[in-house]
């Protein structure tokens, strides 16, 4: 059978070779018909407090995995990530005296972008790359790889579930004094399955993405005339752009202007990811380009994604002291220009992992690091997580 893949998403990056394409169509027939995942007015809601963001009267904290895996959707796991999602969101809060928006990397982060199509194996064989459970398997056999579109229905049942358990964790909640809601994130990557779920808005003025609160489109994908940032201009949820160091300003400008046309506070989120080497020379023409427009924006740090390293073992980590060099070069540069620091966004694990490393003197080591158990990026440790938001929080 040749892998093919719908015409919808012939004008974009990072879609799958999937399998079938009578199957992926059977699949979207099915997406269709499905109850939307989150409430249109949840989303407005988030919408509004993002807006608070953007004036500097609240901060972002979203946390969660690289790769959600579907056998992580269980009530018991789910409510361990909340709890450390709340437990740092509670930390930010203390220190700053900023009511904190909580949202999870969770509920739909299913897919990954990656920079390669294949990975080679030490007996020289070459298989398709993992691209997230709403895909494929990380397991290192052809099976495995095979893009089958019947896991876009997973993805919808462990995200429903997903959901369902933080809806009622925080209902539970609802008696004690303000109790704080959980927002549900991820990256719009898989179009078919994004665009099989929007949903007109109760009042029919518009439609929203109705497969998370807060949907994203990555640095890989963003694209002015492609399909992901067209989706993003359609819906009317709060979205937001990755930005890394080759981003060209006036291209980002550009997308400023197509995503947020109105100005609508709370709309857009810039989620800066250049690198601790870049972020003080690559942002500030950001800047210049967006000139009075880069007040109408949430400003959010992703100080992972641009650190990323290769230690001597051969595997991807990252270096926490490079983390916070990028969060440090994020608020001065923000701050020189009298701009608030809106969010911060990270890579985490719920259980104690090593996968990042603290200094960069380790990634020298010849020792695999010995619990590094991510499906694609290294997350941080709860502890680590916990030293980095207390760093964020220092700087505010």
């Amino acid at each position: 059978m040749t892998p093919t893949r719908l015409l919808l998403a012939a004008r974009a990056q990072q879609q799958p070779e999937w399998a079938s394409l009578d199957d992926l169509r059977r699949v979207l027939r099915v997406l269709e018909q499905k109850p939307q995942l989150v409430d249109a007015s949840v989303c407005a809601d988030l919408t509004a407090e993002l807006a608070r963001a953007a004036q500097g009267e609240a901060f972002v904290l979203q946390i969660g995995e690289c790769a959600e895996r579907f056998a992580d959707a269980v009530p018991a796991t789910v409510l361990a990530k909340a709890d450390q999602l709340h437990r740092l969101a509670d930390t930010l809060a203390g220190a700053t005296g900023l009511p904190i928006v909580r949202m999870g990397r969770i509920a739909g982060q299913y897919a990954k972008p990656r920079s390669s199509a294949t990975e080679s194996l030490p007996d020289g064989s070459v298989l398709p790359v993992y691209r997230g459970d709403a895909v494929n398997s990380p397991e290192r056999t052809m099976r495995s790889r095979i893009a089958d579109p019947n896991r876009l229905l997973g993805a919808y049942r462990h995200a429903e579930t997903t959901l369902s358990t933080l809806f009622e964790r925080d209902l539970g909640l609802a008696g004690e004094t303000a109790p704080e809601r959980t927002y549900a994130g991820h990256e719009a990557l898989l179009l078919e399955f994004e665009q099989a779920l929007v949903r007109p808005l109760p009042d029919g003025a518009g439609v929203y993405g109705s497969s998370g609160h807060f949907l994203w489109i990555g640095d890989r994908t963003r694209q002015l005339d492609h399909e992901h940032v067209q989706f993003a201009a359609s819906v009317t949820n709060p979205v937001g752009v990755k930005i890394g160091p080759k981003a060209d300003p006036d291209e980002v400008a550009a997308l400023v202007r197509l995503l947020n046309p109105r100005r609508r506070p709370g709309r857009l989120s810039l989620i800066v990811r250049m690198g601790a080497a870049d972020i003080g020379r690559r942002l500030p023409g950001v800047l210049d380009a967006l000139g009075e427009e880069a007040a109408g924006v949430v400003w959010i740090c992703d100080p992972m994604h641009g650190n990323t390293r290769v230690s001597a073992a051969g595997q991807k980590t990252r270096v926490l002291t490079e983390i916070e060099a990028e969060i440090e070069g994020f608020v001065s540069v923000l701050r020189g220009r009298g701009l608030p620091v809106g969010g911060l966004m990270l890579e985490t694990a719920h259980t104690p992992v090593t996968e990042c490393v603290a200094t960069h003197e380790e990634l020298a080591s010849p020792f695999p690091l010995p619990a590094y158990e991510t499906a694609c990026d290294p997350r941080l440790g709860p502890e680590q997580a916990e030293a980095v938001v207390a760093f964020m929080a220092d700087l505010l």
